[in-house]
């Protein structure tokens, strides 16, 4: 099965739990670090999400793989928040319009690849932002190699 096959694989058994529990799926991966390979799921809600949370979906979830034996590799499976995780879904250009991001490009742009600025959306696959400056920018989304909220201390 390939990688891509297992995380939508996972992501189908998980969804109904987080539905139940009033949580939000954020994204699946299934990956190798060092010899382990990890399932990750992140799940979110309004307010954030807290550690009982996370128990919660995994025992679910640990049950629903149990029956369903998805993947045959040994592997640890992770539940978590988001936390400030890379805008990769629709849906996140949304929830995000009007905070500071940051994105990273595979190639420099004028020479940079890096710039900063007010999120003002997706639009036409387009990454638009406006920057501390007043210029008004736009990212090809299939140039960018992340783009994540910025948040300063």
């Amino acid at each position: 099965m390939a990688k891509k096959r297992l995380e939508d694989v996972a992501a189908e058994l998980v969804q109904p739990i987080v539905e139940a529990l009033s949580f939000e799926l954020v994204d699946v991966e299934f990956l190798k670090e060092g010899a382990n390979w990890y399932l990750r799921v992140y799940i979110d809600k309004p307010g954030g999400i807290v550690i009982e949370d996370c128990q919660a979906v995994s025992e679910q979830l640990s049950d629903k793989l149990d029956e369903a034996d998805p993947i045959k590799l040994s592997y640890m499976l992770e539940v978590s928040s988001p936390g400030e995780r890379p805008l990769k879904k629709d849906r996140d250009y949304e929830r995000f319009k009007g905070e500071r991001v940051e994105i990273k490009l595979y190639q420099p742009l004028n020479g940079k690849k890096i710039f900063e600025g007010e999120l003002l959306g997706l639009i036409e696959d387009r990454v638009e932002i406006k920057t501390d400056e007043g210029v008004l920018m736009s990212f090809d989304r299939k140039d960018t190699a992340l783009v994540r909220r910025l948040i300063r201390f």
